[in-house]
């Protein structure tokens, strides 16, 4: 089992160093931020005075490597736009973007869970039909235009939500539903899959024919069994709702991590464009890491096979 947790411990390390590797090139690739930082009469001196202050007239091995020795501590350094060290700036920003997050989790599961119940135990009716083209046009939509189409008919036509912001209860509800859509597809047919396996096992039979009520067996002990696949997920898709806030974000303008670091993009901010996506490759890697450890710890094959 140590063996086992050292190697994943070990490609999660990697992972995290290649995705710092490959943002730390493309943030580069981007342009110089100091044309943005100083008028456009701002003397060459001045120009090159700021570059040296900033450390970008390095070169960008030098410059990585100092990302990460400083990193490595917790200094992400400081931002260009917000004139502020960026871990604090993260550590303001991530509140909201973990709230949106968890609400969208919590949509998405109130969904997937009985969608996909009702799709096992109704195998091949109508409802089944349905949950499948649900699930279906979930992958099929992006969370941008999901969230486009909710502003257009909740918020512009029936007036019934605010679309933007992040004052009251009421704000999170549709930027919530935007980005747990696509998730719903992908545990509706990860809880409809354990219930079919579930369903077909012999002490369900075994209930039925000594008279267990349907309901208490399929939610009380079917469901109980199918949801362990479920449960083991849902670090990951958590994770990956933190990473994928950005664009849903923007759309509502909701003041969270991914917002700002799009708003940093535009703005060349490096230090804080960096800090975003090594963050959100931290999480899913972490996320990923805890779902093998745990898949070992239950199957003793797959820490020996892997």
């Amino acid at each position: 089992m140590t063996r086992f947790v050292l190697r994943r411990v070990a490609q999660g390390v990697f992972s995290i160093l290649g995705a710092s590797v490959i943002i730390f090139i493309i943030t580069r690739l981007s342009g110089d931020p100091v044309v943005l930082m100083l008028p456009p009469e701002a003397p060459e001196a001045l120009v090159t005075q700021t570059r040296e202050r900033l450390g970008l007239d390095l070169p960008v091995w030098q410059q990585y490597l100092m990302f990460l020795r400083d990193a490595a501590t917790g200094d992400f350094g400081t931002s260009y736009r917000w004139e502020m060290p960026v871990r604090e700036l993260i550590l303001d920003r991530l509140p909201a973007t973990v709230y949106l997050a968890s609400a969208a989790l919590i949509f998405s599961l109130m969904l997937s869970i009985p969608f996909g119940v009702i799709s096992a135990v109704r195998r091949g009716s109508w409802f089944d039909r349905f949950a499948k083209g649900v699930a279906m046009l979930g992958q099929a939509m992006p969370n941008f235009w999901v969230g486009l189409l909710l502003i257009i008919v909740f918020a512009i036509g029936l007036e019934w939500l605010p679309a933007y912001g992040a004052d009251t209860p009421k704000h999170v509800i549709l930027p919530a539903i935007a980005l747990g859509w696509y998730p719903v597809a992908a545990q509706t047919r990860i809880v409809r899959s354990a219930m079919l396996d579930v369903l077909d096992s012999d002490y369900i039979r075994m209930g039925r024919s000594v008279g267990v009520p349907e309901g208490l067996l399929i939610w009380k002990y079917a469901f109980r069994n199918a949801a362990v696949p479920l449960v083991t997920m849902m670090g990951v898709y958590f994770a990956s709702m933190l990473g994928g806030a950005f664009v849903v974000e923007v759309v509502f303008a909701w003041p969270g991590l991914g917002r700002t670091v799009v708003e940093a993009l535009f703005a060349r901010d490096f230090p804080v464009v960096q800090a975003g996506v090594l963050f959100a490759a931290v999480m899913f890697v972490i996320a990923n890491l805890l779902v093998d450890l745990s898949y070992g710890l239950i199957d003793p094959r797959i820490r020996h096979d892997r």
